[in-house]
């Protein structure tokens, strides 16, 4: 179905314990790979765990991938020793891991060489990336000027809908005439239930840059209180401007964003034709049940609704400068990211260090 998606930008949600544990396994898996040579240079080890050696570029290495924007000078070295600390922590768990030859067993091995994988493609993935050229500003400004409906008439919409997945030509085609004739969305409701068509309802806060790019503009060229019906392969949605509100964004708040914007979609871009490439020039096999025509190969997509809290996989546009009227539906915040003390820091410590070492 049609999918008016709120995309919020949100931390990882595992439990402390489960992140804890998966920091861990992506210790020993370095451990594993690490260097089997001498002992460190004295400059640039923070403290040694039994026969094992802590060193200043795995600090480092931490803080880079930690938010440490609200770091002050008086507070830097406390947070380092913090991240030394927990550092300490796993390497005695790595140490007690590897003593009780953990890191043998098969789903330990199995998680570590997925970690490798993981590690690998993303180093590709950002090679790829990382050599495009950047946007500039007459892009960056262009693309302002070419989606007003995303800035300068941004709006913030309370949205309505009826999802009806699956159903004729016939019933789409009535209801879009039952639009036309000015019906209200429970009239519309009634007529389909009168006649057992299968149906669900919704209704939301959206800003413009929580909908997809291809809807905004059918969306934004509805004036509050004016419906219409969007079909697509899985059914159709009936979608209504229950009302709105004027949040523009000026240019100078936007093009930092845009730029940023532009450059993950040509990043993605670039990334999927080296994927496809890639694909073309190498021989894959499928086995099994995963051979073309299998069973186990046809699984479909399943139909979704209109207006979801479901988070996906890239934006629908640069999020703007935040505005009063912004507020509306606001994505979560994680308590580390207001304001964050040093002990909030150290707690992010293990969440970023887990991604640098994915």
């Amino acid at each position: 179905m049609t999918r008016l998606s709120h995309r919020p930008n949100t931390p990882s949600t595992l439990p402390r314990a489960a992140r804890w544990a998966t920091f861990v396994l992506m210790a020993v898996a370095l451990a594993a790979c690490g260097d089997k040579g001498g002992s460190k240079p004295a400059t640039q080890v923070a403290a040694k765990v039994g026969s094992e050696e802590i060193s200043i570029h795995q600090i480092n290495f931490v803080l880079s991938r930690t938010n440490t924007a609200n770091v002050t000078p008086e507070n830097a070295q406390r947070l380092r020793q913090e991240v030394l600390e927990k550092l300490i922590d796993q390497q005695l768990a790595v140490d007690q891991a590897v003593e009780n030859k953990l890191d043998r067993s098969p789903e330990v091995v199995s998680q570590l060489e997925a970690a490798r994988r993981e590690v690998l493609a993303r180093a590709y993935v950002q090679r790829v990336a990382g050599a495009l050229p950047k946007p500039t500003t007459e892009e960056a400004q262009k693309y302002f000027n070419d989606n007003p409906a995303l800035f300068s008439e941004r709006r913030i919409y309370n949205l309505q809908e009826i999802l009806v997945p699956a159903a004729g030509a016939d019933v789409a085609e009535q209801v879009k005439a039952q639009v036309a004739a000015g019906n209200s969305m429970d009239e519309v409701a009634a007529w389909l239930k009168g006649r057992n068509v299968r149906f669900g309802g919704n209704s939301a806060t959206r800003a413009a840059e929580q909908i997809p790019l291809e809807l905004l503009k059918t969306v934004a060229a509805l004036k509050d209180g004016q419906t219409t019906v969007i079909s697509n392969a899985q059914g159709f949605t009936v979608l209504r401007v229950a009302s709105s509100q004027s949040a523009p964004v000026t240019e100078s708040a936007a093009l930092p964003r845009i730029q940023q914007f532009l450059a993950n979609q040509r990043g993605a871009e670039a990334v999927s034709k080296a994927i496809k490439d890639l694909r073309a020039k190498t021989t894959v096999t499928y086995m099994g049940d995963f051979q073309p025509g299998s069973a186990g190969a046809a699984a479909g997509t399943p139909a979704t609704g209109a207006i979801s809290t479901t988070e996906a996989a890239a934006p629908a546009a640069p999020a703007p400068a935040p505005t009063p009227a912004a507020t509306a539906a606001p994505p979560p915040v994680a308590p580390a990211d207001v304001n964050p003390a040093v002990d909030d820091k150290t707690r992010a410590v293990i969440e970023k260090g887990i991604k640098g070492l994915k």
